[in-house]
């Protein structure tokens, strides 16, 4: 079968033939139908490092078709066999390949099955949907509260709507890329603040009447995170919270203790239960069947697994064209 993989050295994504998997008694092998690169974690922990990549890690947004299961997977009752079986479409938490496996048994919150009317590019948001419910549950907003999401990439994006349309709050996007600010307005955002033509602390505090939001969502990371975090404390109101999403800023954050005196700070998530997380991926997938994330919007390039290469390329040197962009291994 063939694979993302990342060998030594920057920037050095390739695409490579190994032994398809066998399965043992409780996994099912899934054969990939669409994937979806998370730039986030993918660019920043992965495409600049220098060093090799473990291939499992190489990616956790995939959807596709069951195509073989262990002996113990599933039950039969009255002649119907329930559970996973051969021939069902699911998503998993599994890397860029050919044909992933999944153990049902350990990690149960990995995998869920497709309805049928969520397409495979659909699905492929799920585990970035899961997170971002979780996200937003943690942060108890309230309806007509107020909410700045600092980055509109997917992370920011899909907290946005989930935000928006599930919690009701009033939503304040700040972004510096066109494309962003121009779909963050499309999906529902309140106020949107493009950084490359106005102070985001400014425009935060005028359209707050000198107050403060009640939440601001750092979802930026990487080069730029720290510079939101400084930010972020600017904008959130007293007695408000910073809930800290982004990851690789290669740089400690700066924390102003006299800025946060008074205010909570967040880092992503602390709920780790298993049954919580299961509960979540399922109303993620009916989320993204309701169209409460409007994935078909979010998509900018779909290409075929082969040009893995140029893809990555494209998410790191090529910002403002993309968004999501999705690998197509059927």
């Amino acid at each position: 079968m063939r694979r993302v993989a990342k060998p030594e050295g920057q920037f050095n994504i390739i695409i490579e033939e190994v032994e398809k998997p066998g399965l043992s008694p409780h996994e099912v092998l899934v054969r990939s139908e669409r994937t979806l690169i998370s730039r986030g974690s993918e660019i920043w922990r992965r495409y600049v490092a220098a060093e090799a990549i473990d291939p499992a890690i190489m990616g956790y947004s995939q959807a596709g078709v069951v195509v073989e299961v262990g002996a113990e997977v599933g039950n039969e009752v009255d002649g119907e066999v329930t559970g996973i079986k051969v021939g069902d479409r699911v998503a998993t938490l599994r890397p860029h390949a050919e044909f992933v496996v999944v153990d049902t048994q350990r990690h149960a919150n990995d995998i869920i099955a497709i309805p049928d009317d969520v397409s495979a590019e659909a699905a492929t948001f799920w585990p970035l949907a899961k997170s971002a419910l979780r996200w937003m549950a943690a942060t108890k907003v309230h309806k007509g509260q107020t909410m700045v999401v600092l980055g509109q990439g997917l992370v920011g994006s899909i907290c946005m709507q989930v935000a928006k349309r599930v919690h009701g709050a009033h939503i304040i996007a700040v972004d510096a890329l066109p494309l962003r600010c121009q779909l963050a307005e499309r999906l529902g955002a309140d106020e949107v603040i493009d950084i490359s033509s106005e102070d985001p602390v400014e425009a935060v505090s005028k359209l707050t009447e000198g107050e403060g939001a009640d939440f601001v969502i750092e979802a930026v990371g990487g080069r730029a995170g720290a510079a939101a975090f400084a930010q972020a404390q600017d904008m959130v109101k007293r007695g408000g919270l910073i809930q800290v999403l982004g990851l690789y800023e290669g740089e400690p954050l700066p924390l102003d203790s006299s800025k946060i005196q008074g205010r909570r700070i967040l880092g992503g998530i602390i709920d780790v239960d298993d049954k919580t997380i299961i509960e979540a991926g399922e109303q993620a997938m009916g989320h993204l069947r309701a169209g409460v994330i409007a994935t078909e919007d979010m998509v900018t390039h779909r290409m075929p697994f082969t040009d893995a290469a140029a893809a990555f390329d494209l998410l790191y040197n090529k910002l403002g064209e993309t968004m999501a962009v999705t690998l197509v291994w059927d």
